[in-house]
């Protein structure tokens, strides 16, 4: 009798979770690297970091670091895939113009393109995006710190739900994030959007005052009479 792949994966990650839980902190980081460059854990990394957090409140800032740090490494198997071998692999389904307007969108806006969907739990294929930023050769410390960036603020939103709230409310948030995801990524996009305009605005501010500063500096030095 032949045994359904998600049992089959259900099995797998009952295994992982008894024997690198014990091992604390490597352990989820070991499990965060399965996850993100393997196979998806079935309970999701968010639902392992919830557990982690649960355990123990005053270590979920090394928790998420690890679990981070752990993702871009394991991220970085599906990027060096798409770089040694997707663009044939994409060439094979669609044409050479679709591909350059494809390469074209995606490197108007890589970073965004590839922290937004890191940041989205499962159902989210991310590993698509990863594919892609190395078929249209991302540079690989751009991709690995939007990576990082992205799985950074997930893993930190749940494991604060989880200290301020608890572990069951943080569950049932993520359950209700992966039945909606659509909203989510709008709610993201908004973030993301206000998030550059505000640091374009404090950039062009602060150009601004610099521009003042010369101007005043240039005028008193030209007019001896306002020297003092």
């Amino acid at each position: 009798m032949a045994i359904h792949p998600v049992v089959v994966l259900h099995k797998i990650n009952a295994v992982l979770l008894a024997t690198l839980k014990p091992l604390g902190i490597w352990g989820l980081g070991g499990l965060a690297l399965i996850d993100s460059g393997l196979f998806p854990i079935p309970v999701s990394m968010d639902g392992v970091l919830i557990g982690y957090v649960a355990n123990d409140h005053k270590k979920f800032l090394l928790y998420c670091l690890m679990a981070s740090a752990a993702s871009v490494l394991g991220s970085l198997v599906p990027y060096y895939v798409g770089r040694a071998g997707g663009e044939l692999f994409l060439l094979k389904r669609i044409n050479r113009e679709r591909y350059e307007r494809m390469r074209d969108k995606f490197e108007r806006q890589e970073f965004m393109a590839i922290m937004i969907p890191a940041m989205m739990p499962p159902p989210m294929p991310i590993k698509l995006f990863e594919f892609g930023a190395g078929v249209f050769e991302m540079k690989p410390l751009l991709f690995a710190l939007a990576i990082f960036l992205g799985k950074f603020i997930q893993f930190l939103v749940c494991a604060l739900i989880t200290i301020f709230y608890g572990p069951e409310i943080a569950h049932t948030a993520r359950h209700a994030v992966h039945e909606h995801p659509a909203v989510v990524v709008g709610i993201a996009l908004a973030a993301a959007l206000l998030f550059v305009v505000y640091v374009l605005r404090k950039s062009f501010d602060k150009r601004r005052g610099a521009d003042d500063t010369t101007e005043a500096t240039e005028t008193t030095a030209d007019d001896p009479t306002l020297i003092t």
